[in-house]
């Protein structure tokens, strides 16, 4: 095989990064005067601009880019000339450190420079506007950086991206090889963003043998984790054998083996017989621990909520009702309907009940009304809902304060709440709207906060898409014998038939098209090609919308596609719009993160449940704005849609994704002036009745679908996947849990 070939230069910007497998195109200068840069492509795992690398591989051509240098490995290498250490220091390579005190620093130390901060730091302090303070956080900065340096070429042979191995780093520290090397599968458990796919890979590289029992428990634990991430609280063992079998490519012997191991360690696995999600037939189901305790947990405490002696809206319980409503018609202004009254009494004298109903159904002015009698009484009234949109619109409704679930609970590092079972909430009424979304390890939160002989009302719809985390907690409350007791509004009241919106959402949810011409506030623009459907879908949302409605491209126009991936995905959509209404600019700094490019004024949206960000957390699904983007210290701000600032320093940007175009599951509970929502047949296992309806009940005002009319049929049609394997509503049935 022929000889590889050296080169070497300084990485002027990265292009192109694939966060999953390190693929990287970049431009680097050889220094040969001509100020050409060259192109290299491979896996530049850790490289950064401004770093002086020495690369082997191979040259070779691009059929549209020309002549190229594919990188089979590389190393850094220390630049040894001023202008190239300025440059190195100047690049944002070590936080605290920009062009202008990279120019005063190399001004200072010259070609000692580096030596200085690798051996004397201190002696920074010497160089004019370097306090103290800054630097020691140089100081430190080069450190990690070194460390980090260290982590990634190790890691470098199993193509490991670079966010993570930084933040195996942040886990682990100087323990960080040690743990790869020897207990790989701690990684996916420990670490965000490291599946069991990316800790196999890792243990087969350091020797780990296929049929290990370790990698088997891992393997079984991940099948179970994966089925939770569909909405799923347990998986039936022969399933989830039959899973593990095909993910694991091992004997079925030795997972039943490894299987029975799990279930008999307390931290493992738990095995009980429930009955199946679809038949009702007993199936033997497997849960990892946290969502068998959380089920247990939230059907034990609704039932004693329920059962509870004393009662903390008391004066509801012999209330002349005729009288009361007459004078809530007089503060309110409106009659309430007699399905609406039914709500409201059931609310203040059932310690525990749900309302639910479609658009225009009036669920909103009989939680309104809930409170308004509730405040009468001198009750003590909290409100909240999953998300800070929710929230705010609920405030809005009532005129009472209302929070996100994880800012009423305090959720703290780690997940636990500051409020529970111990110290419950100091309320006499907790409502909590947009309900649908509650998954089962925040319902039990949440249940565990309300004290006894309070009252809690969940107010959602249950025909929308059930939560994204694991569990269908309202659908289970609402289960043929649960005793929570219910209302479901299904009158439209007659201001809302005049909504095309609120029309066509009752006419997808009966499995009817929508009508889609004719009406002010609902449109179809058909286009039966997919990547013609994403480029329409862009202009309508960009330019369209704005200019005939007079709308904010960015604050009031949301794009809702029913898929993540494909030319009318969310995440093609996104790049599509970030350039038509946050376009790259000269003045305007910018940063790249894999794939993505993260802009002043970009709409974002949280990717992961953070607990450590934030007053009490940042959660998947929180949506903001980019405020400031700063090089030199390397973090980005985002101001929430609960106008929280939160910072999130480079290293930290894959917990953000763009949000100019979300997956329809991610909407939830958000409302928006104006959806527009691509339907192709792209998308086609995706396109379904409840998908539909929850992204066109999202709309305050105007509704617009781009695509297919087959793909539109599709959904109509489509009644959706089956059940989730959950067994809340069984427990319920049953007479609750346990105390946990």
């Amino acid at each position: 095989m022929a000889q590889l070939a050296v080169v070497e230069g300084v990485l002027e910007r990265i292009t192109y990064a694939n966060e999953e497998n390190g693929y990287t195109v970049a431009r680097v200068d050889t220094g040969r005067g001509s100020g050409d840069l060259l192109t290299v492509v491979g896996s530049l795992l850790g490289a950064q601009a401004g770093e002086s690398l020495r690369m082997e591989g191979r040259w070779g051509s691009h059929p549209q880019y020309g002549r190229q240098f594919t990188v089979e490995n590389y190393t850094t290498v220390l630049p040894a000339t001023i202008q190239g250490i300025r440059r190195y220091l100047g690049s944002g390579l070590v936080k605290g450190i920009g062009p202008v005190f990279a120019d005063r620093i190399t001004q200072h130390f010259g070609v000692d420079t580096l030596q200085i901060i690798e051996e004397e730091p201190k002696r920074l302090i010497e160089v004019p506007g370097l306090g103290p303070k800054r630097t020691k956080k140089i100081a430190e900065a080069w450190e990690e950086q070194k460390a980090i340096k260290e982590v990634m070429l190790f890691l470098q042979t199993v193509e490991v991206s670079t966010s993570i191995a930084v933040r195996i780093y942040k886990k682990y520290g100087d323990a960080s090889i040690s743990v790869v090397k020897n207990e790989p599968y701690r990684l996916a458990a420990d670490v965000w963003g490291i599946g069991f796919l990316t800790a196999d890979r890792i243990a087969q590289s350091v020797g780990i043998p296929h049929d290990s029992p370790e990698r088997v428990k891992a393997g079984l634990q991940y099948a179970l984790s994966q089925s939770s991430d569909q909405g799923h609280c347990f998986l039936p063992e022969e399933r989830l054998i039959a899973d593990a079998v095909k993910l694991l490519q091992v004997d079925t012997g030795l997972v039943i083996e490894c299987l029975a191991e799990l279930a008999a360690d307390d931290e493992g696995v738990v095995r009980e017989t429930v009955p199946g999600p679809e038949d009702g037939q007993p199936v033997t189901a497997v849960y990892l621990v946290p969502f068998h305790r959380a089920e247990l947990s939230l059907s034990g405490q609704l039932s004693r909520l329920l059962r509870a002696g004393e009662d903390r809206l008391s004066a509801f319980a012999d209330v002349d009702w005729d009288k009361a409503l007459t004078w809530l018609a007089g503060r309110t202004g409106a009659e309430l309907a007699p399905e609406q009254r039914d709500a409201v009494r059931l609310a203040l004298t059932s310690k525990v009940a749900v309302l639910t109903g479609g658009p225009g159904c009036g669920k909103s002015f009989t939680v309104r009304s809930v409170v308004e009698l509730a405040r009468a009484k001198r009750a003590k009234v909290v409100l909240a809902a999953p998300t800070g949109r929710a929230a705010k619109r609920l405030s809005e409704l009532t005129g009472a304060e209302a929070s996100t679930v994880h800012r009423l609970l305090e959720l703290k590092p780690g997940g636990d709440a500051a409020y529970d079972r111990d110290r419950p909430l100091d309320a006499d009424l907790v409502v909590v709207d947009e309900a649908s979304m509650l998954d089962l390890l925040l319902a039990n939160k949440l249940a565990k906060a309300v004290a006894p002989g309070a009252h809690l009302l969940l107010v959602g719809d249950v025909d929308q898409l059930p939560s994204v985390g694991a569990g269908e907690v309202l659908r289970d409350l609402l289960a043929p014998g649960s005793p929570v007791p219910a209302v479901r509004l299904t009158r439209i009241f007659r201001q809302a038939q005049q909504s095309g919106v609120v029309t066509n959402a009752h006419r997808i949810n009966s499995g009817v098209p929508p009508i889609t011409t004719g009406l002010a506030d609902f449109f179809l623009f058909a286009e039966e090609d997919t990547e013609e459907a994403g480029r329409l879908t862009v202009d309508v949302a960009a330019r369209r919308i704005p200019a005939k409605f007079g709308l904010d491209p960015r604050r009031d126009v949301q794009v809702l596609a029913p898929m993540h991936r494909g030319p009318a995905g969310a995440a093609a959509l996104n790049g599509l719009l970030q350039q038509a209404v946050t376009p790259a600019r000269p003045d305007l700094p910018e940063r790249r993160f894999g794939g993505r490019v993260f802009r002043v004024g970009d709409k974002v949206t949280q990717i992961r449940n953070n607990y450590e960000k934030g007053e009490n957390g940042v959660f998947n699904g929180t949506v903001g704005v980019v405020t400031a983007l700063d090089p030199v210290e390397q973090r980005l701000t985002v101001r929430t849609d609960e106008d929280e600032e939160v910072g999130y320093d480079f290293d930290e940007l894959d917990e953000l994704a763009h949000a100019y175009a979300v997956t329809i599951h991610r909407s939830q509970g958000s409302e928006y002036p104006a959806v527009v929502i691509p339907v192709t047949t792209g998308a086609w296992m995706m396109l379904q009745r409840n998908l539909l309806y929850t992204a066109v009940t999202r709309a305050k005002r105007l509704v617009v679908l781009v695509g297919s009319r087959r793909a539109l049929g599709q959904a109509v049609r489509t009644v959706g996947a089956g059940r989730r394997c959950t067994a809340l509503d069984h427990r319920l049935v049953m007479g609750g849990g346990v105390r946990l």
